[in-house]
């Protein structure tokens, strides 16, 4: 039986894993981790176990402990939820809540209808997530779509944010100035090494929400030195035709979030009460054909892939038939979603599922040119 340990509340014995959980796949593997999708003996809840030996943190337990103890202390709707830690022998064992629905970008290009009520929809979970994360102390520091996945394959899902391997807890009077995040989508301020806040998280916000509206990123260039330049001064536009048919009341949304200035800069509560949030003016028109065309020239899977994919789960949950009502179609049951949600890994190692499964996250490639009709 698990028991406490060092007086370590979050911390459980077991003499053998195996005894509490049978592991069914290797997932994924990451720098000192590996993923096993698992399923506890006693309930048959899936869950996702990330194994990490201790031997192999050594120098870096500074970042699997940050991890750990961000994971640990946060529980909210839309956050993965790291459920219990368990230490034995030689590994840790993180256990983690099981995401099955796939990625965000992925959902947007297989639908065949989407508006931009639906990625109101979506800033409105994240923002919530967020400002709880602010809350209580809690940056994130590397918000970017593919950080955000479907809890289940149903058409309504929910949106999860994972990954907090760069998450920062704010101490009384403690100043963040780490240049952490993802090229594309880091604030002004900590390209400029300036000391920055929560603001940092509010920005990528922005950065996210203009990509669920045209499909292509607000900044690119091949040289990364002409990026972080557009970045630093908060050059982005809003080109035609792409947003043409983008409501008002949604760029004036981007624009206070995506603001130069971090003082100036929506919080996630003045975002949450933003019209385009919290009222009605997320129009209904359909622009998926070209949000979709645009993604899919833009954030090539190659370049948005880099180190996991979420859809591990979906393929393999699909192969061993081990779907619930809370992962989606059980054995037999068909679903509306289609080979996107189940794409090869072209033979890469690092396929995952879920976001929080390595404390380092690979870096963004840029897009290598604006956007073409």
């Amino acid at each position: 039986m698990p028991r406490e340990v060092d007086g370590a509340s979050w911390k459980k014995h077991a003499d053998d894993i195996r005894d509490i959980y049978e592991f069914r796949d290797v997932l994924g593997t990451g720098a000192f981790s590996e993923v096993i999708l698992a399923e506890e003996k006693t309930t048959h809840k899936l869950v996702a176990i990330k194994c990490i030996a201790k031997k192999a943190l050594e120098g870096k337990e500074s970042s699997i402990e940050n991890e750990i103890a961000v994971l640990h202390k946060i529980k909210h709707p839309n956050i993965v939820a790291l459920d219990d830690i368990y230490e034995c022998g030689g590994h840790l064992y993180l256990i983690m809540q099981l995401v099955s629905g796939g990625e965000l970008f992925d959902r947007i290009v297989e639908k065949g209808f989407y508006t931009e009520r639906d990625a109101s929809r979506l800033i409105c979970q994240v923002l919530d997530a967020v400002k709880y994360l602010h809350d209580m102390g809690i940056v994130h520091r590397d918000l970017k779509p593919e950080n955000l996945l479907y809890y289940s394959l149903e058409e309504d899902s929910k949106i999860m944010i994972s990954d907090f391997g760069l998450s920062k807890m704010e101490g009384s009077g403690s100043v963040l100035s780490t240049a952490c995040g993802t090229p594309g989508y880091v604030a002004p301020e900590v390209l400029a090494q300036k000391p920055y806040s929560k603001a940092v998280d509010c920005w990528s916000i922005g950065v996210i929400a203009y990509i669920l509206l045209c499909g292509y990123p607000p900044f690119y260039d091949e040289n990364d030195a002409k990026l972080f330049e557009q970045i630093l001064k908060a050059e982005y536009e809003f080109d035609p035709p792409y947003w043409d048919d983008i409501s008002d009341s949604a760029k004036d949304f981007i624009r206070h979030l995506m603001e130069k200035d971090p003082e100036k800069r929506f919080t996630c509560e003045q975002a949450l009460q933003h019209p385009w949030i919290a009222g009605d003016t997320a129009l209904d028109k359909n622009i998926h054909q070209s949000v979709s065309e645009q993604i899919k020239k833009n954030f090539a899977k190659s370049k948005w892939k880099q180190a996991f994919n979420a859809t591990a789960v979906v393929r393999h949950m699909r192969r061993l038939q081990l779907g619930t009502s809370q992962d989606g179609p059980g054995p037999g049951q068909a679903t509306s979603h289609g080979e996107l949600l189940a794409p090869e890994t072209s033979g890469d190692p690092h396929v995952g599922c879920c976001r929080d499964c390595c404390a380092e996250s690979a870096p963004e490639l840029p897009a290598t040119r604006p956007p073409q009709l």
